[in-house]
């Protein structure tokens, strides 16, 4: 990684040398708590706890790595991490009990998809917009990303429901592993479109490329690295006590009286956690093209790379597997798939399109706890 250029008053360019202040002892110390409450079998309230703190330090060490690299190649890196752990947990669960959570992928999609459509998206541009009133973007990139979410989604989650070979929301071996390879390829594209064939689609517009984030000191070398080691330890601890947490999860969702569907939300909203958290931070710096880098980037990672992780589990661990949803679940899909492609079409939002959002979230909240 090398230092960035900086010009000086006279003109002359000198090197900016990167920074250390992005090394905070909180940040450093949440992962080495997670794994010490790991190996001292610490119980789910404190366990749980610390998932939440070992999240966020994530994100920070996330951000720092992202920061160094620079757009888009940054928005890619917690994108890629917070899918192998919902991959991990999905698989771990389904271990645990194949028949009860045969859907659990699907309903872990889904909710996936519904937070960052809706919950992720709509707050952004609520929050962005009571701020900064009307906010705009690159919508070139944004419908590109859009459309191929919308192919992943339906292949995944509504085809299922209208093939005949065989019974039940669920592929046949063969079909599964054509769509398992089509979600991958697809998802493989939008990563080399988004950062080498077309990667200005995807970055701000050039009067919208300052303020305080782009004269800030970058990381130097030595915090870049340590983040990035960081990150890796604080998502392996997050997977690790989320596997602890799933039997007491399993069963505070069954004494609420809740549906099964509950523990794929909640799977959902923890790994998502970290992207939510930067990409809300950046809709209120007025970075609204990063919102959308890290929302609809880690919409198409959530299906692109779990769908195709879940699909080779099932073939060797011979896990069953459903993906078609309900009636309700694609009505909501649709609706969802159809206003965020209004609220970007024109590449600028205001707080309208953000209320939209939410109301759709709450129908699918409404949906799940009363089906």
């Amino acid at each position: 990684m090398a230092s960035s250029v900086d010009p000086t008053p006279g003109g002359t360019p000198r090197r900016r040398v990167g920074s250390d202040r992005y090394l905070t002892y909180g940040a450093a110390a949440a992962p080495l708590l997670g794994w010490a409450a790991i190996l001292l079998h610490a119980g789910p309230l404190p366990t749980g706890i610390l998932v939440v703190a070992v999240v966020l330090a994530a994100v920070h060490h996330a951000e720092v790595v992202a920061h160094r690299v620079g757009e888009p190649f940054g928005t890619l890196v917690l994108a890629v991490a917070v899918t192998v752990i919902e991959t991990g947990l999905i698989v771990s669960l389904m271990l645990a009990n194949p028949q009860a959570t045969s859907a659990l992928a699907r309903d872990t999609v889904f909710a996936a998809a519904m937070i960052i459509l809706n919950l992720l998206l709509g707050l952004c541009l609520l929050i962005g917009g009571i701020k900064h009133s009307e906010q705009s973007f690159n919508r070139s990139g944004a419908t590109a990303a859009l459309g191929a979410l919308a192919t992943l989604l339906v292949l995944t989650l509504v085809l299922p429901n209208f093939t005949v070979t065989t019974p039940g929301p669920a592929y046949s071996p063969v079909q599964l592993a054509l769509v398992a390879a089509c979600s991958l390829a697809l998802y493989l594209t939008f990563v080399f479109v988004q950062t080498v064939r077309h990667r200005d689609y995807f970055l701000p517009a050039p009067d919208q490329r300052t303020g305080p984030d782009s004269h800030a000191d970058l990381p130097s070398d030595r915090a870049a690295w340590t983040s990035l080691g960081l990150m890796l330890v604080s998502l392996g601890a997050v997977v690790l006590m989320a596997k602890s947490l799933s039997l007491p999860l399993e069963q505070a969702v069954e004494a609420a009286g809740l549906p099964v569907a509950a523990v794929g939300v909640a799977i959902a909203g923890i790994v998502l956690l970290p992207e939510s958290v930067a990409a809300v931070r950046a809709a209120l710096a007025d970075r609204l093209q990063t919102s959308l880098n890290l929302a609809l980037g880690s919409a198409l990672a959530t299906i692109g790379l779990t769908i195709p992780a879940v699909a080779i589990a099932s073939f060797f661990l011979g896990l069953p597997l459903a993906l078609g949803m309900g009636p309700a679940g694609i009505t909501l899909l649709a609706l969802s798939l159809f206003v965020s492609g209004q609220s970007i079409a024109r590449g600028k939002t205001t707080v309208l399109h953000g209320a939209v959002h939410l109301v759709i979230f709450a129908a699918f909240v409404l949906t799940t706890v009363i089906p």
